[in-house]
């Protein structure tokens, strides 16, 4: 079996464009442009004068504006020197009724603004008097209240301070009934019940005294016995050399 034959004719292309012939174009081509029709010169000047024209009328509108704008402000100024020179006459003519009646009263309203002044300053004086005596009254209770406080505080802590005390020693003294019960039950009351917290703590105090004395009596004993031993060796000691010495 032989290959399969797949090859193809070469077809050119420019030589189909120029068997087909010429084309038929739709739109304009290069030549109608650069052939289309030119404005002369004349002409351009023409259209730029009428620019300039429509440039001027802009201006001559905004020209009418501008002086109808300058009317106009130049009217309000007018209005506003008018009726500041109403308002300056007005006050000019105020100051000069003022002096005229000045002059006719002067001698009258001088001597009543002497008393009027002297009034014045004898009311300022009397309230000045009378805020600095409440200023004065003020600071003083306040200094007497804080003292007040003080005391009151240490009397307090000090109270506070006999009761710590006196409970703790209550305590103590419970206790070392207790251990000293504990310690010699012979000792012991009848009946707890019937004796009162104060004979309670009498009792156990008139015990300690007691207790401390008898310990001051033993050291005290013990003490001289040492003391006496102590002399008693050194009489030896002497002896004992006097002896050796002697033959």
């Amino acid at each position: 079996m032989g290959k399969r034959d797949n090859r193809v004719a070469y077809m050119n292309p420019i030589a189909m464009a120029r068997s087909r012939g010429p084309i038929q174009s739709s739109g304009p081509t290069i030549q109608d442009y650069l052939n289309r029709p030119r404005p002369t010169w004349e002409e351009v000047k023409e259209q730029l004068e009428k620019k300039k024209k429509g440039s001027k009328a802009l201006a001559e509108f905004e020209e009418k504006m501008n002086e109808n704008w300058k009317k106009e402000l130049e009217k309000h100024r007018e209005k506003l020197l008018s009726g500041s020179e109403s308002s300056s006459k007005k006050r000019q003519r105020k100051k000069k009724e003022k002096k005229k009646s000045g002059r006719y009263s002067s001698s009258s309203s001088s001597s009543s603004d002497s008393s009027s002044s002297s009034s014045d300053s004898e009311d300022e004086d009397k309230r000045q008097g009378k805020r600095r005596k409440k200023k004065k009254n003020r600071s003083h209770k306040s200094s007497e209240s804080s003292m007040s406080g003080t005391e009151s505080d240490s009397k307090d802590s000090f109270k506070k301070k006999k009761k710590s005390k006196d409970t703790t020693e209550k305590e103590k003294d419970i206790k070392g009934l207790g251990k000293k019960r504990k310690l010699y039950p012979e000792d012991k009351p009848l009946s707890a019940e019937s004796l009162s917290e104060s004979d309670y703590i009498e009792e156990a105090r008139a015990k300690k005294k007691k207790s401390s004395e008898e310990r001051e009596k033993a050291t005290a004993s013990i003490t001289y016995k040492k003391k006496h031993k102590k002399h008693n060796k050194k009489k030896k000691k002497k002896a004992a050399s006097s002896s050796s010495d002697s033959p």
